[in-house]
């Protein structure tokens, strides 16, 4: 999961490119084209990588007008491995606002969670 370079290979319905453009340490800015609602656009991240735990990362996407703070954090279970996923989005365009919830609150995870978690999953059975 944080092999953000390859994303473009493992998830591409959700990414186009990812460049790491700085690395000190476990903590990555990077440059990414994503995919989402049939458009593509740039987005500039830093992440913070949490070693066995999964990813922190600050996104922010002012041609989308959006930002936002992403987690993934995975965690032992009896049953397996849990994954927790967070995005928090703030809306800078007033137009983007009146659609915003349905679009980016349910929509959007809904085909994130098919596009990452679905193949992840798929990729870990195999």
């Amino acid at each position: 999961m944080t092999d953000f370079a390859k994303w473009p290979e493992y998830f591409p319905r959700v990414a186009e490119s990812i460049q790491v453009v700085k690395r000190e340490g476990d903590n990555l800015e990077m440059s990414a084209t994503v995919k989402s609602f049939g458009q593509k656009f740039p987005v500039k991240m830093k992440t913070q990588i949490l070693p066995g735990k999964g990813f922190i990362s600050d996104n922010d996407s002012p041609e989308f007008g959006t930002s936002g703070h992403e987690e993934l954090l995975l965690s032992e279970s009896p049953e397996g491995t849990l994954i927790d996923y967070t995005y928090q989005v703030a809306i800078h365009k007033r137009w983007l606002r009146i659609v915003a919830q349905p679009l980016i609150g349910w929509f959007s995870m809904k085909y994130w969670q098919k596009a990452v978690i679905d193949e992840l999953r798929k990729r870990l059975e195999r």
